[in-house]
């Protein structure tokens, strides 16, 4: 049994190197991009969440699927590419429900309009379309819905979970500090309802970004922005028909009737199929033009920011530090891009990463890309770049401060009757701890870290941004605005993505042509599962991440709650949960 044992381990050590032997040559030998071999339909599907940076899934090559996932970038890429790729004759939106925020929608909106430049078609399908789906689908020049199918078209709301019923009924005490009006983020444990002040930006964000989807909802219906306000408040939801009469779409079509249009289009007689080339073999990883020698660093920062490394989608303080030395001492990149997509997080981590990127500007200009959310934490990295590019849509500024603490001992005593006792040489030895209350002068020191850090991150703002310590004070108070009202009052340079932050990239390092070089270095899906594998088939690790996923997928407000427990007792700059409008 023993050599059974032993046997099946090696087995099994000697299999999976063989299989990241074989992973790693698809890896290196995969092509930059599958140019298709005949005319072609290149389609892009509403469900695919495109994230900054692509990813590798080399366990697909054996499906002979692509085995790359593209990132946003490269996706942008790709229709730009198309344009002027003979094979492809017309780009497809399967709209199966929008997974991306509005700035990426906008972005991917903006990529398919340049398309139809070329002279191209866009048509776009949906069984059902979404309202979100709807804001994308507008740049189609074909837009059809099944005659079975319904038009969603209702307006935006925003909706909050509050916990501080809960927490009473628990027994458990939250203390709570923070440094502005509008820092919101802590609402949730110590309010029944949104504040005033909440109520007023989230009005602000909600009208900035409805106002955008109606221009386009009235561009492809040939109408006033004012009839599909009104067709919002008075429909919901459009069957088909009713979609067509208020021209809302092209036409209630069925899939073999788009499949018909499409046919002439690649040259294919009525029975053949159509050839469709999916996103995820078309596009290819960014990469730049012209000389070798010039290169433009593509630095993507996405997730929550975390003190040393970090998880998937999270945004690792040592980590990214490594990433902008590396950068720094490379002479051949001139100039650098910061794409951010980041809702903030620790405040020490955040101010770690701003020293780097400082001294990285003084070696290489330095240029902000933001994304679909760049605020808090994520605007305090931004401050140190040389210019700002923000999307209308983008959620940004929200510069506040706060820190938080659960005194859960009380609830434990009266529920369980568990109680503590210590021993301690110095009045601060337990400090900060879950099993007390704070004293007075605990409270003093923890509100006094608080308005400290908020005056450093003001300060950052005030120095990177060239504007006045009391008009940024009026505009900070953890307020959050969108990328349209961020221009507006100089928090951001100028509208734009990330092909915009690249020519103000070049310019400012005086380089015509460049090569494209991106950090960190695309993940491997594969390769992390070997990884988690290596911890045990059935580790605790796997368990948890499982049990995790599938409980926020069914309860939103779980992750909310978990990513504050995370952070308890330490000082935050931090959207725990980025508006999201519906």
């Amino acid at each position: 049994m023993l050599g059974v044992i032993v046997a099946s381990v090696v087995m099994v050590g000697v299999g999976t190197g063989i299989v990241v032997s074989v992973m790693s040559g698809l890896k290196s030998s995969r092509p930059a991009g599958q140019a298709p071999v005949e005319a072609s339909i290149l389609v892009l599907k509403t469900d695919q969440q495109y994230h900054e940076l692509g990813a590798e899934n080399s366990i697909a090559s054996f499906s002979g699927e692509s085995s790359y996932e593209p990132g946003l970038y490269d996706v942008l890429a790709a229709l730009k590419r198309a344009k002027n790729d003979d094979k492809i004759k017309a780009v497809l939106l399967r709209l199966e429900g929008g997974a991306n925020g509005w700035a990426s929608m906008m972005q991917l909106r903006q990529a398919l309009l340049d398309f139809k430049q070329s002279g191209k078609k866009v048509f776009a399908y949906g069984n059902s379309i979404s309202q979100r789906d709807y804001y994308l689908a507008s740049a189609a020049d074909v837009l059809y819905l099944n005659p079975s199918g319904v038009l969603e078209l209702k307006g935006l709301v925003s909706q909050l979970s509050f916990f501080k019923g809960t927490l009473d009924k628990l027994g458990i005490e939250p203390e709570i500090f923070y440094a502005g009006k509008f820092k919101s983020a802590t609402e949730p444990f110590r309010e029944t309802k949104m504040t005033d002040a909440n109520r007023i930006q989230l009005t602000e964000l909600q009208r900035g970004i409805w106002n955008q989807f109606l221009e386009a909802a009235a561009e492809k219906a040939h109408a006033d922005t004012a009839d599909i306000y009104r067709l919002a408040r008075e429909g919901g939801y459009y069957f088909a028909a009713q979609a067509v009469k208020n021209k809302l779409v092209d036409g209630a079509k069925y899939w073999d009737e788009l499949e018909g249009q499409l046919r002439p289009l690649v040259s294919k007689k009525t029975d053949e199929k159509v050839p469709y080339v999916s996103m995820a073999r078309y596009a290819q990883p960014a990469a730049g033009d012209g000389s070798e020698e010039a290169r433009i660093a593509l630095l993507y920062a996405e997730g929550t920011i975390v003190d040393g490394t970090a998880q998937d989608y999270q945004i690792g303080a040592d980590e990214l530090v490594s990433e902008i030395r590396k950068i720094a001492r490379d002479e051949k990149i001139k100039a650098v891009v910061l794409r951010i997509n980041s809702p903030g997080g620790s405040a020490l981590a955040s101010e770690i990463i701003w020293r780097e990127l400082e001294l990285l500007k003084a070696k290489k200009p330095l240029i902000v890309s933001m994304g679909d959310v760049a605020a808090s934490g994520g605007y305090y990295i931004a401050t140190a770049a040389d210019s700002i590019f923000a999307l209308p849509s983008t959620i940004t500024g929200s510069i506040g401060v706060f820190g938080m603490m659960f005194n859960v001992g009380d609830a434990l005593n009266s529920k369980l009757g568990v109680t503590f006792d210590e021993v301690k040489n110095a009045p601060y030895a337990d400090f900060p701890t879950a099993m007390r209350r704070m004293t007075p002068d605990e409270k003093q020191r923890m509100q006094s870290f608080v308005d400290s850090t908020y005056a450093t991150f003001k300060g950052r703002v005030v120095a990177g941004r060239h504007l006045n310590p009391a008009f940024v004070d009026s505009i900070a108070q953890g307020r959050v605005w969108t990328g349209e009202d961020a221009l507006s009052l100089g928090l951001v340079d100028a509208p734009g993505g990330i092909d915009r932050a690249l020519q103000a990239a070049a310019g400012k390092a005086r380089i015509k042509s460049y090569r494209l070089e991106t950090f960190p270095e695309p993940v491997d899906r594969f390769r992390s599962l070997l990884k988690q594998l290596g911890k045990g088939p059935f580790s605790q690790t796997m368990i948890q991440e499982a049990i995790s996923k599938q409980v926020q997928e069914s309860l939103p407000a779980y992750k909310q709650v978990q990513q504050v427990l995370r952070i308890n007792g330490r000082v935050q700059m931090l959207l725990p949960m980025v508006p999201e409008f519906y």
